[in-house]
């Protein structure tokens, strides 16, 4: 299981115990796949396109071993607990693990992911942009090779608003100028209480200077940066500038809403451009884009990061080649792939500039051959925002931590800053030395 850490209040012992009991419940998953040839068992979440890239590695691996599939449910809480389950267990059929880029700390500490060294770390960390490297790192090590990444984006109509906020506060004056004037103003962002609330929040958090923990993960801080973001919160959402549906909107509402006209003002995911391309063609044109706001005129626009990396088990017989498979999975030829076909922007810096088609032997077509710059116009958007993109708070607590966060800020409206924040320093250090329960 590896050792045991007692700065983070965690045992990897403590966590076999309640979570192997459970390891037979778990059987909805698939063990091995055919029992002729080596098998390399991958864990990873149901996106798109991604059986093409497992037949491309296959076939890469000239029989060598063969890439087994194994689809986790789609819902996060889901993919976790089901590979938290049989890890604990000592399971030592599984070799590749899809990791949410907040796991890494909790796995890692629990001894459950390999560290990444030598020629392999090499790989996996060439021209990689930093944001999400960083998610991919625990205690100055590499446990995970960054598969695809996302960041937040504010997204407006040119029609409404040709000069798009800098900062909250600016966002804030246009949405009270445009409702005095009859026109769409309200702000819209993920309110429902679940981990899409705690990425605003921490976004706010980060793009006012502030922190939630300390550096080391140790301990609460809940400092000015995070009093204001919670002041931001609850101006929003109490002024009459969202929806009054906010406290139940998750990023689809989100979307829908914008697109129904109400919205000014859109923090969402670049998802949002292509569905918006396919519902509104016609006024695609006035669909633009811009950073993250700041908060204040001395913050930074910092936006939280979103995506999967790939761990190796470190109960796996086949490390060897669980290393060689993940590097395949997430090389750029095969990030490229799966930006275009998945929608899930790349990590390695370079793809963003490629400009060749998905299928090189053809014309590029937006519609059945584009390049990254078709699929992405908002690329170097993105690329400039990974490149000083906020990170979840890193700890092995943080699935605590979340769960706790958006408890306690939900509904936005009745948020009280200080208060809250205090109520959240002490919640928060009562589940950092493993006191607090679960709401």
């Amino acid at each position: 299981m590896g050792k045991v850490n007692s700065r983070r209040g965690r045992s990897p012992s403590r966590m076999a115990a309640m979570l192997g009991a459970t390891a037979v419940a778990a059987g909805t998953l698939t063990a091995c796949g055919s029992d002729e040839g080596l098998k390399i068992n991958l864990y990873y979440a149901p996106e798109d396109g991604f059986e093409q890239v497992v037949d491309r590695c296959n076939a890469q691996a000239n029989g060598r071993y063969d890439i087994v599939y194994h689809k986790l449910p789609r819902g996060a809480d889901g993919q976790r607990e089901q590979m938290m389950r049989r890890l604990a267990a000592g399971d030592k059929t599984l070799d590749i693990l899809g990791l949410d880029v907040t796991w890494t700390a909790e796995f890692a500490e629990a001894g459950w992911a390999e560290e990444w060294t030598g020629a392999d770390k090499a790989e996996a960390t060439e021209n990689v942009l930093p944001g999400p490297l960083e998610t991919a790192t625990w205690d100055g090590k590499l446990y995970a090779a960054p598969k695809n990444t996302n960041v937040q984006l504010l997204w407006y109509d040119d029609r409404i608003t040709p000069n798009p906020p800098r900062t909250w506060e600016e966002m804030i004056a246009m949405s009270r100028d445009l409702k005095a004037q009859g026109r769409p103003y309200q702000i819209l962002f993920t309110g429902a209480q679940y981990e899409g609330l705690v990425v605003v929040f921490n976004s706010l958090v980060e793009s006012a200077g502030g922190h939630i923990l300390a550096e080391d993960g140790q301990s609460v801080v809940m400092d000015e940066g995070a009093v204001r973001a919670l002041e931001i919160l609850n101006e929003v959402s109490s002024s009459g500038l969202t929806d009054p549906s906010l406290s139940n909107m998750k990023e689809d509402e989100v979307r829908r809403a914008f697109q129904s006209g109400n919205g000014a003002f859109e923090l969402n995911w670049p998802f949002v451009y292509a569905s918006y391309a396919e519902e509104k063609p016609d006024e695609l044109q006035h669909f633009k884009w811009t950073r993250f706001p700041k908060v204040g005129a001395d913050g930074q626009s910092r936006s939280t990061i979103g995506g999967y990396n790939l761990a190796v088990s470190s109960h796996s017989r086949h490390k060897e080649q669980a290393f060689e498979a993940a590097l395949c999975l997430r090389s750029p030829e095969n990030q490229k792939f799966s930006a275009l076909v998945s929608g899930v922007p790349p990590t390695v810096e370079t793809v963003y500039d490629d400009p060749t088609p998905l299928d090189p032997s053809q014309p590029a077509d937006p519609a059945d051959n584009p390049t990254m710059a078709t699929k992405y116009p908002m690329k170097d958007a993105i690329r400039a925002a990974l490149a000083e993109a906020a990170v979840r708070p890193e700890t092995p607590a943080y699935q605590t931590l979340s769960t706790i966060t958006a408890h306690v800020l939900s509904p936005p409206s009745a948020i009280d800053p200080p208060a809250t924040a205090e109520r959240l320093r002490e919640e928060m250090g009562e589940a950092l030395e493993s006191k607090g329960i679960i709401p």
